[in-house]
């Protein structure tokens, strides 16, 4: 009698609230820069595209709310017609593919400088500290914080935008949190109580999924072996929990083995391996990715250029 191979983990059905989902091998949001002026442009169809199976979850680039919410270059917004309109046909060619689009917004707070914002004006953020690190190829103006008055103009443009991605044809937007990461100064004295207080309160709304990054992506954090855990956010939130942060193949397929997460997020194996659920399925060879073009501005190369696996053949 033949043995029976068992299933990799990774490549099981799962159920995400009204979603059907083939595999648990999710595109992780992954800021490309390549929205000329703020808008998505027709390369996109063709790399979300190629990232699509039938099934398959993918979560946009992050996405600014309004011309205040920018920081990067050719970062793509959604809370202009134009925008919004060049979304569509992006989204429905993920959807032509059996695939499921998720939409992440976001505000980029004091990460920007006067050149982004509208009339030149300082950035806004919670705070009127600046970033004091210096980052290679940024620049950041010292912020101003936001009166209690304007918080709710935030809020609203977040709603707005929200209806906006569902109007492109996006299935949902999603929430991300990443209360062990250390990333632009923005680290917490108490990240467990904070990402516990966060899903605890998330449960109130039944949202589709909670997003979280590892501990171990802290800045410098290389090798370092962490006593923290995103385990009790996972056992606190009450809906699908996908973890995030250096996964490889087997990782993921830990993860997911051991419950500690329901779906697994990659960012540059997917944006290196168009095929990687395939991949993963075959224990096919991946191809490696090329930091250096991962936010350089041009349309093909380090963004649709990377071979499928019958081109490797």
């Amino acid at each position: 009698m033949d043995a029976v191979t068992p299933t990799m983990p990774l490549v099981t059905p799962y159920k995400m609230g009204k979603f059907y989902l083939s595999h648990r091998i999710v595109l992780a949001p992954l800021t490309r820069q390549r929205s000329y002026d703020n808008v998505p442009q027709p390369h996109a169809v063709l790399y979300y595209s190629q990232r699509a199976t039938k099934g398959g979850l993918l979560i946009s680039e992050a996405t600014g709310v309004s011309d205040t919410a920018q920081g990067y270059l050719h970062a793509p917004g959604i809370w202009t017609r134009e925008q919004v309109e060049a979304w569509k046909p992006i989204v429905d060619a993920v959807h032509a593919k059996g695939g499921i689009f998720f939409c992440q917004i976001w505000h980029v707070g004091r990460v920007s400088n006067s050149g982004f914002q509208p009339d030149g004006q300082a950035p806004v953020s919670s705070t009127d500290k600046p970033i004091s690190s210096q980052v290679e190829g940024m620049e950041f103006t010292p912020p101003r914080r936001l009166r209690t008055d304007e918080i709710p103009q935030i809020v609203n443009d977040f709603r707005i935008a929200a209806r906006n991605a569902i109007e492109a044809g996006s299935d949902k937007v999603g929430i991300r949190l990443s209360p062990h990461v250390n990333y632009m100064e923005s680290g917490d004295s108490d990240p467990e109580a904070l990402g516990l207080y966060m899903v605890k309160s998330l449960n109130k709304y039944g949202i589709a999924y909670c997003h979280m990054v590892e501990p171990r992506m802290k800045i410098g954090a290389g090798n370092t072996k962490f006593s923290e855990s995103l385990l009790p956010m996972r056992k606190a939130f009450n809906s699908t929990f996908i973890v995030a942060g250096g996964y490889d193949r087997e990782d993921g397929n830990k993860a997911v083995e051991e419950d500690r997460g329901d779906l697994v997020a990659y960012g540059r194996l997917f944006l290196a391996n168009p095929d990687l659920p395939r991949r993963f399925e075959l224990h096919a060879r991946l191809n490696k990715y090329n930091r250096e073009t991962f936010y350089t501005h041009d349309p093909v190369v380090g963004y649709t250029d990377y071979p499928f696996l019958q081109d490797t053949a």
